[in-house]
């Protein structure tokens, strides 16, 4: 039985005011949030499309205000969450977009239903499954977060999260985010995490446009990563993100909204 999500749903399934009567309807937007974060990271992208679409930001089981369930939980569960969201919601179809974990989940969801999802994004992600030593490394932090709490480790990532150069503000917001989190959730996710499986194969397989994005001077997920996603996607766009590090829609979210509003309305056009 999925938990209830907690979630930020704005803006409308239909065209905006200043549409035609023959223009289509616009995609609805579901923003799938990283680790260790919250639905607070997609405030630059809710604020910018809610005006023109639906909008909806859940905060994953463990994270944000959504319930902390303790102990292993798999990509699959998460997967399973949103889908039940989209049910609650009554969404039937959907542009999918995570960031990091939140990348991988839309993956499992599109593994999961694919034919409710009309465009996949994926942002400073990578699809293969974990090694030994990552493995090792996830427990290992899932250990030490049960332990000592979050503040220790947000100190330490918050600029490889975001750029050294990154605004004040948006360091602030990261670091909130990150402290804010219940270690028992956090724990929960790293371990399921740990045991993902390998998507790259399921990549060649989708169906529907894709926009991957990344910035360019991530170190969790380098460009690397990036572009081997683009290959690997039948119909894909890439956007690399000058000046930003793992969260390049908060750090340049003018840049990051332009590609993504670019593709929502190409989207849009082919319903």
């Amino acid at each position: 039985m999925s938990p209830f999500l907690a979630y930020e749903d704005k803006g409308v399934d239909t065209p905006s005011a200043t549409a035609t009567a023959t223009a289509p309807s616009a995609t609805p937007l579901v923003l799938v949030h990283g680790h260790p974060f919250d639905r607070t990271m997609w405030a630059p992208q809710i604020e910018a499309f809610s005006p023109t679409r639906r909008v909806i930001a859940p905060d994953l089981r463990g994270y944000g205000a959504s319930p902390v369930v303790p102990g292993i939980t798999p990509l699959s569960v998460f997967a399973g969450d949103i889908e039940a969201l989209l049910d609650d919601l009554k969404v039937e179809t959907c542009v999918l977009a995570g960031l990091s974990m939140g990348g991988q989940i839309v993956m499992e969801c599109y593994a999961r239903f694919p034919d409710r999802i009309r465009g996949l994004v994926l942002a400073d992600t990578f699809p293969a499954a974990e090694t030994a030593e990552g493995k090792r490394a996830r427990g290992a932090m899932a250990d030490r977060l049960l332990r000592e709490g979050m503040r220790g480790y947000a100190d330490e990532v918050l600029e490889k999260m975001v750029a050294p150069y990154a605004a004040p503000e948006v360091k602030a917001h990261v670091h909130r985010m990150m402290t804010a989190t219940p270690p028992e959730g956090a724990a929960a996710a790293l371990r399921g995490r740990a045991e993902r499986p390998d998507y790259r194969t399921l990549l060649t397989r989708v169906t529907v446009p894709a926009l991957v994005v990344v910035g360019a001077d991530d170190t969790y997920t380098p460009v690397s990563d990036a572009e081997a996603m683009h290959t690997a996607l039948p119909d894909s766009a890439l956007r690399v993100i000058e000046g930003a590090a793992h969260m390049p829609n908060l750090e340049r979210a003018g840049e990051f909204n332009e590609a993504l509003g670019e593709f929502l309305a190409r989207v849009d056009d082919s319903r």
